[in-house]
């Protein structure tokens, strides 16, 4: 799988619409909802992309939590390829995800085969909303796929809690959460037991990247709202966090988008880095 070529991070549904059935794609819907964790599979049954394949953030995207983990602890590289294989996505298959429109759940998936070297991966700007603008159509059939055989990988631009730890210490990282302002602050937290966020960390919206139906902004306004962070990055390498590892991967692709890639993730994300009470928290902004 290592090796494939990089395709532009993004699709539009209507050129998704002009590819029709092909046998080297396959589609992921990846919808999810953090406070109803079941409503993407429903979301999924009544009705989809023609083709498409449901991929669970928390059984295919994640592995079990563990004690002293985050929420949503990347999967183990064999358990990643088993999925993959069993999604019938091979070394030269093309991989389209989606979701109900941010893209938030759907970058987590083009970063993760990004990491293991596949290439072939892009994401529906848009999501779903786009498709059925574009005069797409839906159907609630699960589709059968042969399954393929996907080499081991490991992750790679994975930073871990304690290259954070350290290398915010030693003032060597940017390192950027893409949680909403307010969580940031620590203010109106509802997910994590505690509220704020890491030392030292500054705070870029995801949703900043996204214009107001949903579609990513083009390249130079993203350029533009990064600015400061990029100049940042010239000197400290930025890595990005959020709640749990998932839409900070939204950054990540932004952050491509505006001409800078090879920025680290922080996989275990605030999440992990609380799962210690003895690491500091802040709050404000």
């Amino acid at each position: 799988m290592a090796g494939s070529k990089n395709l532009a991070p993004l699709i539009e549904a209507g050129e998704l619409l002009r590819l029709g059935p092909a046998q080297e794609i396959r589609i992921l819907d990846c919808r999810h909802d953090l406070s109803k964790p079941h409503w993407g599979a429903a979301a999924y049954a009544e009705g989809h992309i023609p083709g498409a394949i449901f991929a669970s953030l928390d059984r295919d995207l994640s592995s079990p939590i563990r004690p002293g983990t985050g929420r949503h602890p990347l999967p183990s590289p064999t358990d990643f390829a088993a999925t993959l294989g069993r999604w019938g996505i091979g070394a030269e298959t093309r991989v389209i995800a989606y979701d109900h429109g941010p893209g938030a759940w759907a970058a987590r998936l083009w970063w993760m085969l990004r990491a293991v070297g596949h290439g072939a991966v892009q994401v529906l700007d848009g999501g779903l909303p786009a498709w059925l603008g574009a005069g797409g159509a839906i159907d609630a059939v699960v589709p059968t796929v042969a399954p393929a055989s996907a080499t081991v990988r490991e992750f790679t631009g994975v930073a871990t809690t304690a290259d954070v730890q350290a290398q915010l210490a030693a003032n060597t990282i940017t390192l950027v959460d893409a949680r909403a302002a307010d969580r940031f602050a620590g203010q109106n937290e509802t997910v994590d037991p505690v509220a704020g966020h890491v030392p030292g960390a500054i705070n870029h919206p995801f949703m900043g990247n996204l214009d107001a139906s949903l579609r990513f902004l083009p390249p130079d306004e993203l350029a533009r709202r990064w600015e400061n962070d990029l100049r940042l990055a010239r000197d400290r390498p930025l890595v990005a966090m959020c709640g749990s590892g998932v839409t900070a991967c939204h950054n990540l692709l932004a952050l491509e988008l505006a001409g800078h890639a090879g920025a680290r993730l922080y996989a275990g994300s605030y999440s992990e880095w609380i799962a210690d009470p003895a690491r500091p928290v802040a709050t404000g902004a």
